[in-house]
C-alpha cells in the first residue's frame, strides 16, 4: 500500500457491479463486450436491474402510503425515464422539454409535477393543457396561470413551492432557507394563497425542497419534520384542503473518499411518524418524496478508452477519449469547492497484479480536463477502459458536450 493510500480515507465500495474474469460486468455483460455493442467510446451505461433494485429497497423501508417521485433532471435519458415511470408513482420535471419526455414515457399527467423558478408563458400553457400539477414559485406565475385558465377554459392545477425558513443541514447543495430564487418565501405564502383563492385556480398543496446530496440521515429527518410542520401551519391559510404534500428529497450517494452509504432506517422511521400525523392532521393529503440522484446515480458508469500513456517528469498520465465535456461533475467543475476524485477503475483490469499512481485526463486543451488526480489504479495501457462510477445522475445532460468541438458521448441502457 502506498503512502498516499495510507494518508487518505478510501472510497465506499463500488460493489453494485459484479466482476467476472477480471472485468466489470454491467447489466450481465462484460465491459469489453458492452463497449463493442455500443460501438464507440466514450459512453454512459445504466443498469436496469440496479434501478429496479434501488426502488425496491426504498419501498421496503418507507411507509406504504408514501408516494415516490422521480426527479428527472437527475437523468432525462428517454429510455431511463420510461423504465423509471414504470417503477415510481410520479415524475417531477423542470422544463417543457422534460415534460415531453415524461409524457412520451407514459407517465400519467395526474402524477407529473413541474418545478422551476423561471417558467415561461409558453411552458405554463403547455403544462395547463397537459393537466399536470404546477409548483408555482412567484406571484407572477399565479397571475399568468389565472389568465391562461380563463382563456382556455382549462383550470390550472397548482401547488405552492415554499422557500422554507430553515436549511437542510449538511446539504451538498442548499435549495431552501435564506434568500433563494426557488419557491416563495414562507412568510409570503399566506398572501399568495389569498391570490390563488381569488383567481379560482385549483389549489392542491405544497412542495418543499430544502437541499440535496445529504448523507446524514438525522439532518434529512429533521428537515422533513420541519417541512411537515411548516406545511401544517400554511394549510390554515389555504383556499381548500391540502391534497398533495411534497416533502422533497435530499438523499445523497457517496462520491468521495471517506463518504459512506446513506442509512435509510432512521429516515423511514421519521417518515412513518409524519405519515401517522398526516392521517390525522392533513387527512386528504397525499405524501410524496422526490428523489433523483439517489434513484439513479449509483446505477450508471461513464466509460472512456485510453488513447495515450504519457510520463511527465516522473508522473504517469492516462489520456482518454472522454473528459469534462461529457462528465463535468467528475472533473470537479460542477459545484465542488475543493476537487475530489470520484471512484475510478480500469474496468477491464479489475484484478490487477500491479498498480501505480496515475492521473486520468481527457483530450481537451485545458488543465481543467482532469478525471482522476493522482489515484492508485491498475497498470493500464492504450486501449484499456477507464470507468467512473456513481455516474447515473448529472452526467451527460449536465455537461458542456459541445465544448471544443469533440464528439458527443452515447448513452445506453442494459
Amino acid at each position: 500500500m502506498s503512502e498516499v493510500q495510507r494518508s487518505f480515507p478510501s472510497h465506499a465500495a463500488m460493489d453494485q457491479f459484479p466482476v467476472a474474469d477480471g472485468e466489470l460486468v454491467v447489466g450481465g455483460m462484460a465491459l469489453t463486450r458492452l463497449a463493442a455493442r455500443v460501438g464507440q467510446t466514450p459512453f454512459y451505461a445504466y443498469d436496469r436491474s440496479l434501478l429496479t433494485r434501488r426502488v425496491g429497497e426504498l419501498r421496503a423501508v418507507l411507509p406504504s402510503v408514501l408516494k415516490l417521485h422521480y426527479a428527472m433532471k437527475a437523468n432525462p435519458m428517454p429510455a431511463l425515464v420510461c423504465h423509471m415511470a414504470g417503477l415510481v408513482d410520479g415524475i417531477d420535471v423542470a422544463s417543457a422539454g422534460e415534460l415531453k419526455v415524461a409524457l412520451d414515457a407514459g407517465a400519467n399527467p395526474r402524477d407529473i409535477s413541474f418545478a422551476g423558478p423561471g417558467k415561461q408563458g409558453a411552458e405554463l400553457r403547455q403544462a395547463v393543457a397537459a393537466g399536470i400539477l404546477i409548483n408555482v414559485e412567484s406571484f407572477r406565475e399565479v397571475a399568468e396561470l389565472a389568465a391562461i385558465s380563463a382563456q382556455t377554459g382549462n383550470k390550472a392545477r397548482i401547488a405552492v413551492r415554499v422557500n422554507p425558513d430553515f436549511e437542510l443541514k449538511s446539504s451538498g447543495m442548499k435549495m431552501g432557507g435564506g434568500a433563494k430564487q426557488f419557491g416563495v418565501d414562507a412568510e409570503q405564502v399566506p398572501a399568495l394563497l389569498t391570490e390563488i383563492g381569488r383567481a379560482g385556480l385549483s389549489f392542491e398543496g405544497f412542495h418543499l425542497f430544502a437541499g440535496s446530496q445529504n448523507l446524514k440521515p438525522e439532518a434529512i429527518v429533521e428537515a422533513q419534520s420541519k417541512s411537515f410542520d411548516l406545511a401544517l401551519r400554511l394549510a390554515r391559510e389555504a383556499p381548500s384542503p391540502v391534497r398533495f404534500l411534497n416533502l422533497g428529497g435530499g438523499f445523497g450517494i457517496p462520491y468521495f473518499p471517506g463518504e459512506k452509504h446513506l442509512d435509510l432506517a432512521p429516515i423511514g422511521a421519521g417518515l412513518a411518524t409524519i405519515s401517522e400525523r398526516a392521517a390525522k392532521e392533513l387527512p386528504q393529503a397525499e405524501l410524496v418524496i422526490e428523489l433523483g440522484r439517489y434513484l439513479v446515480g449509483e446505477a450508471g458508469i461513464y466509460v472512456s478508452r485510453i488513447v495515450d500513456r504519457k510520463i511527465s517528469r516522473g508522473h504517469c498520465f492516462l489520456v482518454t477519449d472522454g473528459g469534462l465535456h461529457h462528465h463535468l461533475s467528475a472533473s470537479g467543475n460542477f459545484g465542488q469547492v475543493i476537487r475530489k476524485n470520484y471512484p475510478v477503475a480500469i474496468g477491464n483490469r479489475m484484478a490487477p497484479s500491479e498498480r501505480e499512481m496515475v492521473s486520468v485526463v481527457g483530450p481537451l486543451c485545458t488543465p481543467l480536463d482532469l478525471l482522476a488526480d493522482r489515484m492508485e489504479l491498475a497498470v493500464a495501457e492504450a486501449g484499456d477502459l477507464v470507468v467512473i462510477f456513481q455516474s447515473g445522475a448529472y452526467g451527460a445532460s449536465a455537461s458542456p458536450q459541445a465544448f471544443l468541438g469533440h464528439p458527443a458521448c452515447l448513452e445506453t441502457m442494459v
